[in-house]
């Protein structure tokens, strides 16, 4: 929650900053724009309206001033999608007279014949936002406004100073100062834009430390000076979207009501409290999916909270307590920013939950050297799936396909036709399988559902699947094959009584452990034909790891 510091509403020019000096203009100035943009992840034309509203800003440096505002149905996040939407994104599109995205107000005021709808609203489409801003830069303005912005970065405490001069009279006896917090380089995925889920997300809101409608200036007459000073407690996230210090943004604008924006300026902050030369930060893992083949090509996010750049450094990391890896990394991640670094695959010993952990070497501050993620193993289903899939109104844009583990694709299909259901059955032998559901529009469809032929769901969707999901499962009991030089090895009976018997893995060595991730028996230099001796397990799910030099396989065998 906002904690807001005595403000200090100033007649006159006195001072009483916690800043060092005065930083608004007291001479007439033109007006400023401020350019709201309603925008989602789902809208497909909403990439143009962002490449309209950053080539207007550019061209107009210290004039113009961003924020988009995530709201409506396309901002609505589905299947894992981060959520950008905030809590004020809908009360303030409510009263533009929106009728189709992307759309923008400049200002907050009406532009007669601009209008996307009814005349006297202000929302406009894309194509007119620069002949609106141009007719706002134009205007005099009857007040100025200034703002800076100060990051501890010890505290994770914003401490934003806004200033205000009225070099005339407002024609409102009371305005609203509005301070506005955003976030850039957010990736993350768009409909349009041809990027993906890696498309850059800019001067996206994620806060308004004054509230909905902002703080109450009582006096609004000439050769008023109005000096305010907030301190705001930083999140480390919101809704989930985890918050960069080094992008955020500061924007404030003074409005007349709750429309009408007067004036506004913009900021990006500086940053204190940076104490250490050397510091870095094992922020996360990303996230890593249910795992059936024994091998993941994890990815770690790396963050600088010391003075100096980072440009190389030793990643070590290990899968359930196994062998340690290295990556020796190079780059350059300066003082406050982050990156994200993708390490070699490693082959590992599954377990009903795996865990990856990540360390850097000892620096000015230890406390934050490593850290972990757990995932699971696959679920595991028979050799015959079948899927059900049925369209909505569209489905022209529904495709999905199963993929093997060396990334072919055996099983396709799409586009279709409109409210249909498609039943698809695969055969799919002992291997690690992904199933991917695809909306080439980016806001789900039908139903889905795969099962194997013992009524094990696979994968289940009612439609709210966005631009498309993932999930992985192996078939038969197989987990994982590392190599080519396995390809006639063979494994059985499984289940298994008495006797494992392992044939053509001469030369060899084995491993049997429990889903705990306990090795119970091992053996090197093992025959063509090798029987292991599982009498003494008691009964359920163990594994075989079997290695010759490189090459690693890993194998689900049930205990009867």
């Amino acid at each position: 929650m906002m904690k807001k510091l005595t403000p200090l509403f100033v007649l006159g020019l006195l001072g009483g900053s916690l800043f060092a000096q005065t930083i608004v203009s007291t001479s007439p100035e033109n007006k400023k724009v401020i350019l709201e943009e309603f925008t989602g992840i789902h809208c497909v034309y909403c990439p143009e309206g962002h490449a309209i509203a950053q080539a207007l800003q550019d061209n107009n440096p210290g004039e113009v001033f961003l924020v988009n505002i995530h709201v409506g149905g396309y901002a609505a996040p589905s299947g894992g999608e981060p959520d950008f939407r905030t809590p004020y994104g809908t009360a303030i599109v409510n009263q533009t007279g929106l009728i189709g995205y992307p759309a923008g107000t400049v200002n907050r005021l009406n532009f007669p014949g601009l209008e996307q709808g009814a005349a006297g609203t202000t929302a406009m489409s894309r194509g007119q936002w620069g002949t609106a801003a141009g007719q706002i830069l134009a205007e005099s303005s009857y007040v100025n406004v200034g703002v800076e912005a100060d990051i501890d970065v010890q505290t994770n405490e914003i401490t934003i100073h806004v200033e205000g001069y009225y070099t005339g009279n407002s024609p409102e006896g009371t305005n609203l100062l509005n301070v506005a917090l955003l976030q850039n380089n957010t990736k993350g995925p768009q409909t349009g834009g041809n990027a993906g889920n890696d498309y850059n997300h800019m001067h996206r809101l994620v806060e308004m430390i004054t509230g909905q409608w902002g703080q109450e200036i009582a006096t609004t007459t000439a050769s008023t000076f109005v000096d305010e000073t907030f301190t705001y407690p930083i999140p480390s996230d919101y809704n989930g979207v985890p918050v960069e210090l080094a992008d955020l943004e500061v924007v404030a604008f003074i409005t007349e009501t709750q429309q009408n924006i007067a004036s506004g300026s913009g900021a990006y902050p500086t940053y204190s409290g940076i104490t250490t030369a050397n510091d870095v930060n094992v922020r996360f893992i990303e996230d890593i999916a249910e795992n059936c083949s024994g091998t993941i090509t994890p990815s770690v996010n790396i963050q600088n909270l010391g003075q100096d750049p980072i440009t190389s450094l030793d990643i070590e990391y290990s899968v359930n307590g196994g062998a340690s890896q290295t990556l020796s990394w190079t780059g350059n991640i300066m003082s406050l920013q982050s990156e994200t670094v993708e390490l070699n695959e490693v082959t590992f010993p599954l377990q009903s939950t795996n865990t990856v952990v990540v360390t850097v070497p000892n620096d000015d501050n230890n406390t934050n050297n490593d850290a972990s993620y757990d995932f699971d193993i696959a679920l595991e289903s028979t050799s015959t799936v079948t899927m059900t899939l049925s369209t909505d109104g569209y489905g022209s844009e529904v495709r999905w396909n199963v993929m093997d583990a060396s990334g072919a694709t055996i099983y396709s299909g799409g586009p279709y036709g409109n409210n249909l259901t498609i039943t698809e059955n695969f055969t799919l032998p002992e291997d690690c399988y992904v199933f991917n559901l695809i909306d080439t529009y980016g806001d789900g469809g039908g139903a889905v559902n795969l099962t194997d032929s013992d009524g094990t769901i696979i994968y289940v969707t009612s439609g709210t699947y966005g631009s498309g999901e993932s999930t992985n499962f192996s078939t038969n009991g197989v987990l994982s094959v590392g190599s080519n030089e396995f390809e006639s090895v063979s494994i059985y009976p499984n289940p298994a009584s008495t006797v494992l018997n392992i044939r053509n893995a001469e030369n060899a060595s084995i491993e049997v452990y429990n889903l705990l991730g306990q090795v119970l028996y091992t053996k090197s230099n093992i025959s063509m034909e090798e029987q292991v001796e599982v009498s003494q397990l008691i009964t359920g799910t163990y594994f075989v790891k079997i290695t010759n030099g490189d090459a690693v396989m890993t194998s689900k065998f049930v205990k009867n």
